[in-house]
């Protein structure tokens, strides 16, 4: 009967294939050939709920996606674009078996280097976004050693366990971001005789979650307790993104290049923030090395990217241009109580400038818009018939009320 059979699938007689395999009732088979393509399917399936993207978008799709979010910083969203498209290219490499002596492609973790403000937690968690994949967030101020008082390192892990449904695999494609990383640098170059509870031990408990290794992680978050039960995360896959401020790793770097005036300094040109940054691009390992950080900690952050800082116009923009920009974000919030905002461009640029002047980048554009709008979203609510609210110069700069348009009399108003 099997000499006149066919494949059900491909339609090969049993002469054209190695093997022939007949269903249970003899009525349909299925050749060699068309097992290993079903094999390959479902394997394939599998890794798409394993949380790794085998249609990955270019880094110029990726690059053009975050421009919807992020403005500026345009050297440091190609770079990250190129190095998280290379990291997942090299995850659907690594799942792919059909060559058994392919070269095995290493993990390459990310250093962003900038000052507070800049989108250095932006760009990751947008990056977890447009990739679809879990993503976790997390102080290294607040890690401590096994042993002392603080988190372990495993409870990074603990946060994308639990920001991934639980879903253990989806987990390991995640990315992490580890913030203030420059915080947990030793102080000098020698061994001090006290325990460094969350400088140079946290580097090195870092290490091995860095690198890859099978971690035993509390799934609720917290502390390992010896009768806890936990379960194992391979940590091989996850993307480590690390940032940090770095303030005096300028002056580390200057001093090697032999940058540093001699004698009197001149002050208008050290303290121009917008140049403050620009020597990333120049920083060696070694100079990371000097600021503080262990040499196996630095070998596991290849890639090394410095974001700049933000002037007027930049801060103009993100107040006003990006999909979720904090002026849309409140001109939505007064909608939902049927009231229109218009916040007018001098009231914008006196924003970004009481930004500068707080030095605290993009994260004082909040601060500033909740201190002029805390009155008129107290009282808006309550108010039927109010139409319009205008955000004026003076709102911002002599903390006038906004005035306010209402519907029946069209008259405006202040608080």
């Amino acid at each position: 009967m099997i000499e006149n059979a066919i494949c059900s699938f491909c339609g090969k007689a049993h002469n054209e294939v190695r093997k022939l395999v007949a269903s249970p009732d003899g009525m349909t088979y299925i050749c060699d050939s068309c097992v290993e393509i079903c094999r390959e399917i479902v394997r394939d399936v599998d890794c798409r709920h394993n949380g790794v993207r085998l249609s990955l978008p270019s880094p110029v799709e990726i690059k053009r996606q975050l421009d919807e979010y992020i403005v500026g910083q345009e050297n440091a969203k190609r770079t990250m674009a190129v190095a998280v498209y290379n990291h997942y290219k090299r995850l659907n490499y690594n799942f792919d078996s059909k060559n058994k002596d392919k070269i095995e492609l290493d993990k390459s973790n990310i250093l962003l280097i900038g000052p507070t403000g800049v989108g250095k937690t932006l760009i990751a968690k947008t990056l977890a976004r447009i990739l679809k994949v879990p993503f976790a967030c997390v102080d290294a101020t607040t890690l401590t050693e096994a042993g002392y008082v603080g988190d372990d390192v495993e409870t990074v892990l603990s946060k994308l366990l639990m920001n991934a449904d639980y879903d253990i695999k989806r987990a390991e494609m995640g990315i992490v971001y580890i913030d203030e990383i420059d915080k947990i640098a030793r102080k000098s170059e020698s061994t001090s005789l006290t325990r460094d509870v969350s400088g140079e031990g946290v580097q090195q408990a870092l290490l091995k979650i860095l690198e890859g290794t099978v971690a035993n992680v509390v799934p609720t978050g917290g502390r390992k307790h010896p009768h806890q039960d936990t379960v194992q995360i391979n940590t091989s896959n996850i993307l480590f993104i690390c940032g940090g401020a770095f303030v005096r790793l300028r002056d580390i770097v200057e001093a090697r290049e032999n940058k540093q005036p001699m004698g009197f300094v001149n002050t208008k040109q050290t303290t121009n923030k917008q140049e403050s940054y620009k020597f990333v691009k120049k920083t060696r390992p070694n100079d990371l090395i000097e600021f503080g950080l262990i040499p196996e900690f630095v070998g596991r952050l290849p890639i090394v990217v410095g974001l700049d800082d933000m002037d007027e116009k930049t801060l103009v923009n993100i107040l006003s241009t990006p999909k979720n920009s904090l002026i849309e974000q409140y001109k939505t919030i007064f909608r939902l109580d049927g009231v229109e905002l218009e916040v007018e461009k001098s009231a914008i640029r006196e924003i970004a400038k009481k930004a500068i002047k707080l030095d605290m980048g993009a994260r004082g554009l909040r601060t500033i818009m909740e201190e002029s709008m805390l009155e008129v979203m107290y009282s808006a609510p309550s108010q039927n018939n109010l139409q319009k609210i205008i955000v004026d110069s003076d709102c911002i700069v002599k903390h006038t009320s906004p005035k306010l348009i209402f519907k029946d009399k069209k008259q405006v108003a202040s608080l």
